[in-house]
């Protein structure tokens, strides 16, 4: 009995904590996309675009995406992923010279996207 009252107290520590997403040394804050008036807003788990008036467009939580992959290049921290509710692979990196962040998205059916964004 007490065995599995651990068990049940260790997972209810480690499954939360293995649902958010790691960051690392990413900045965290809000970027401005200015082609799609749309914010990126980092947080210490989640990374979630928002509409000008606030309203949430996409909520990239540990449940929709895969292949996540934090670093840190020649040129400064980035996170890479895939997310399969919208088909398109994300990069978004911080330049260490610069103060806007890179956003990324491969996209299947559409041509790249690549837009500089500034911290809002």
């Amino acid at each position: 009995m007490k065995r599995i009252l651990l068990a049940l107290i260790v997972a209810a520590i480690v499954l939360p904590a293995a649902s958010a997403l790691d960051l690392g040394d990413f900045p965290l804050g809000s970027w401005f996309d200015p082609n799609w008036n749309a914010i990126w807003e980092f947080s210490s788990g989640n990374i979630r675009i928002l509409l000008a008036d606030g309203t949430v467009k996409a909520d990239f939580d540990a449940l929709t995406v895969q292949n996540w992959k934090f670093g840190a290049g020649a040129d400064g921290p980035y996170v890479e992923f895939d997310c399969e509710a919208t088909g398109k692979h994300y990069k978004i990196s911080k330049p260490l010279l610069k103060a806007q962040v890179v956003l990324e998205i491969m996209r299947p059916d559409e041509p790249d996207y690549r837009v500089e964004m500034p911290k809002r």
